[in-house]
């Protein structure tokens, strides 16, 4: 399981045996959230959210998803990275507000 990135105590991660959509796992103190980006012609239209077990809320939720829409791009070239040309991914530490 890869970690992707990190900010401010959230893990952004994926699992090695995944599948489609794209999506990013979402850990933030013991709360996970699983979100699909739904692209359609090369844009981010939707963020989908699909809970396990004990999800993000508030303002957690709010921050991943924000996060999210930030980086969307590069998340979809760590899964291309990953997934499709099997090559190792590093993590990133963002250590920068993004507001």
């Amino acid at each position: 399981m890869p970690d992707i990135y990190t900010y401010f105590g959230f893990i952004f991660s994926f699992f090695s045996q995944e599948h489609e959509p794209i999506h990013v796992h979402v850990e933030h103190q013991d709360r996970m959230t699983i979100f699909d980006l739904i692209i359609v012609d090369g844009e981010l239209v939707e963020i989908k959210k699909r809970d396990k077990g004990k999800p993000l809320v508030g303002k957690d939720e709010r921050t991943a998803i924000e996060f999210i829409e930030k980086y969307w791009k590069e998340i979809v070239d760590k899964w291309v990275s990953f997934f499709v040309y099997k090559k190792r991914v590093r993590c990133t530490d963002i250590k920068t507000k993004l507001k």
